[in-house]
């Protein structure tokens, strides 16, 4: 399986007229939205905290904000269930080659819908980073499983790059969703059902990430399995490329190259994604 990436990774990409000229099928179309959808929760379930930690804490704590044990659970808040999403995220590639991708994937999104739930109804700090720390591992999950379903329904490697870019640029939508999302639930809380007894923002900020479970289970009867796993399976061939192939001479440079590129653009967006809405609060001081 590893010999299969050189060619991806090349410029001289085959690509087919046919695959050019035909639309997409109805079954394509389902898949590539669920897909799409599912990244864009994703985010939205990252940036959410963000812009709710301050009146979380706050809610049920009492702590002042700005106080050593204030940002201390911040700092957990941020940093345990990042901790906790890689780790599953390792077990996620595991996860969707034994059992499938379609299974993973809706799984996953159920898995941190029903988390997001669990954590608006959080009564103390520490159910709510154990939630948060769920919610983030079946975003981890559901990411990998997303991107291997893709990549195998199109065989035209063009095609399949191009269906990749634009569904995963959904999940630019993620960041107006959280901010969208804990906009309407301060403008209309009074007006909405009790949670936890109380009528807090953020706790319907949260619940507004069971939204991507409602068309999943719609539309999962519509939904196939990925056939090249399905092809593998049944010839008993299902299995994980070794990391080490990676770092063969032929991919080693590219290999290296990626992985710092990845881990600058995600340590860059981490730091200004988390840390600007804790930011904003103290920019009056500035004056």
């Amino acid at each position: 399986m590893a010999d299969a990436i050189v060619p991806l990774m090349t410029d001289d990409l085959p690509t087919s007229a046919n695959s050019r000229r035909d639309s997409l099928t109805t079954v394509q179309w389902l898949v590539c939205t669920v897909a799409a959808l599912g990244f864009a929760f994703d985010l939205y379930e990252m940036l959410v905290l963000p812009v709710i930690v301050r009146p979380a804490i706050v809610t049920l704590s009492g702590l002042t904000p700005g106080t050593r044990e204030f940002n201390r659970w911040v700092g957990l808040m941020f940093y345990v269930p990042a901790i906790a999403g890689a780790v599953l995220g390792l077990v996620g590639g595991w996860l969707t080659d034994r059992f499938g991708r379609r299974r993973v994937l809706m799984w996953s999104i159920l898995f941190y819908a029903l988390s997001s739930f669990a954590a608006a109804r959080a009564a103390t700090l520490e159910e709510l980073l154990v939630f948060r720390c769920v919610t983030v591992m079946g975003v981890s999950a559901e990411y990998g499983a997303a991107v291997a379903w893709l990549a195998e329904l199109f065989d035209d490697p063009r095609r399949r790059e191009r269906v990749l870019g634009v569904t995963q640029s959904a999940a630019g939508l993620g960041g107006l969703m959280a901010t969208a999302g804990y906009g309407l639930a301060v403008t209309f809380a009074d007006r909405l059902p009790s949670i936890a007894a109380s009528h807090d923002a953020w706790r319907y900020a949260l619940v507004f990430g069971l939204v991507p479970a409602i068309p999943l289970i719609a539309l999962r009867p519509f939904l196939p399995e990925s056939s090249e796993w399905l092809r593998q399976r049944s010839a008993d061939r299902v299995a994980r490329p070794r990391i080490h192939a990676l770092l063969r001479p032929v991919l080693r440079r590219r290999t290296l190259l990626m992985i710092v590129l990845f881990a600058c653009t995600y340590g860059l967006a981490s730091g200004v994604l988390l840390q600007t809405p804790r930011i904003v609060p103290g920019l009056g001081e500035l004056r």
